[in-house]
């Protein structure tokens, strides 16, 4: 039997690669997607064998996850309960896709996660398989009853490695987990679980890697521009970049400027709520920048249309259903919308704060002669409201004369009511 595993190098991923290897007596082969995690990679692929792996990739897929996954996302607008950017989440159907590939390379029967029997991630990669691989058998340990009668804990696991001899570096007194990628960092768990902790203050706020505090960021703003075509930012400050050069130079910039935070309750797919913070410095630039845009060049009715879709979209999207109809089909509808979002948004970024400054664009809907409240002659005539307001007051009117008639109805009735009981 062979299995590949979804491998991150951490305690969880490398107990299961000793413990899928034993338990199943197959050959496991263990995939990291390398989607921006920058230093967490390294030594990987020599950590994985010596740990029992049979074979290890380490895929770029850097640019795909910007281009193909972070960059549709964005046109949508998409944002998860008003707060969370879905960084984790747009992840996670790239990574299960890749895994799949690799299984049919190695032709292999079987795919496993090192995902919590609790959390989201369970759904998204195995969502994901029965999308595109349904004939895989999949292996989730977290959430079979023998995996966690021997692993009740970290303590455990840790002491597990140590008796295999198997590398770790970990320890019972993490405070928190952590998961990165190009488009953000999430943190959670641990004393994160207390909704009541603050991470910002000045003893716990060395948690954050991308961002500093906005109390700390320059005290002199930073102006920024940001070209779209089609929906999609190709350039910073005049020069032209892939998708993930436009996130890497806008995490380094919304970084030094605090941008990005976000400390949040959220509903998970599973039905508990769950504390999450977040860094997204790039991403939030970009989705305050792309509707500045947006403002400019859609139609009024075209934006309030996909903007209700927006929260179906983002559901889908946490949830896991990126490879589902639905999800294709709203892609669809949104790229359609996106053909004019064209032109310039230039931003001010100053402590945390991201405030538009301009936006221009070829494709404008914005007319100061029709705007205008200084007089000047343009294709709209004002006297024409007269007309639009008065036939727009015609169902508002009809409903005040209907309650008046009901009202004036009932009174009559509770009279003679009133004059039989004499």
């Amino acid at each position: 039997m062979k299995i590949v595993l979804a491998y991150s190098g951490g305690l969880d991923t490398s107990v299961l690669v000793h413990w899928l290897k034993e338990h199943f007596s197959a050959e496991v082969i263990t995939f990291a997607a390398d989607i921006g995690q920058e230093e967490e990679l390294k030594g990987l692929a020599a950590k994985a064998r010596r740990t029992g792996a049979r074979k290890h990739y380490t895929l770029d897929l850097i640019e795909e996850y910007a281009r193909d996954y972070i960059y549709p996302m964005l046109r949508a607008g998409a944002i998860y309960e008003g707060q969370y950017l879905l960084g984790t989440s747009i992840a996670r159907p790239l990574i299960a896709k890749a895994q799949i590939d690799i299984a049919r390379r190695e032709k292999a029967t079987a795919v496993a996660h090192g995902a919590t029997g609790k959390g989201n991630d369970q759904c998204r990669f195995e969502l994901t398989y029965a999308a595109l691989a349904p004939d895989l058998e999949v292996i989730a340990p977290w959430r079979m009853d023998d995996f966690r009668t021997e692993f009740p804990g970290r303590t455990e696991m840790i002491d597990y490695c140590q008796a295999q001899k198997i590398p770790v570096e970990a320890s019972a007194s993490k405070p928190y987990s952590m998961d990165r990628n190009l488009l953000h960092i999430s943190y959670e768990a641990g004393v994160l679980e207390d909704p009541w902790f603050d991470p910002t203050t000045a003893e716990n706020k060395g948690m954050f890697k991308l961002t500093v505090a906005p109390e700390d960021a320059p005290d002199k703003a930073e102006y920024v521009d940001l070209e779209f075509e089609t929906g999609d930012c190709v350039a910073v400050n005049g020069r032209r970049m892939s998708p993930a050069g436009i996130l890497r130079s806008l995490n380094r910039l919304g970084g030094k400027h605090g941008i990005g935070r976000v400390d949040l309750v959220e509903n998970r797919f599973v039905g508990m709520k769950s504390r999450g913070v977040y860094e997204t410095p790039g991403g939030t630039i970009l989705l305050h920048g792309h509707r500045q845009m947006e403002t400019m060049t859609m139609d009024r009715d075209l934006m309030h249309l996909r903007d209700s879709l927006v929260p179906k979209y983002a559901e889908l999207i946490y949830y896991g259903f990126w490879f589902a109809p639905e999800r294709e089909a709203l892609q669809a509808l949104v790229d359609d919308s996106q053909k004019r979002v064209t032109g310039t948004v230039r931003l001010k970024l100053y402590k945390g704060n991201v405030i538009t400054c301009g936006r221009r664009s070829v494709y404008s809907l914005y007319d100061p002669e029709v705007a205008s409240m200084e007089g000047v002659e343009s294709s709209y005539d004002q006297n024409d409201a007269t007309g639009f307001i008065r036939l727009n007051a015609v169902r508002l009117k009809a409903r005040h004369a209907a309650e008046r008639s009901a009202r004036q109805a009932l009174k009559v009735a509770k009279k003679k009511r009133t004059a039989k009981k004499k």
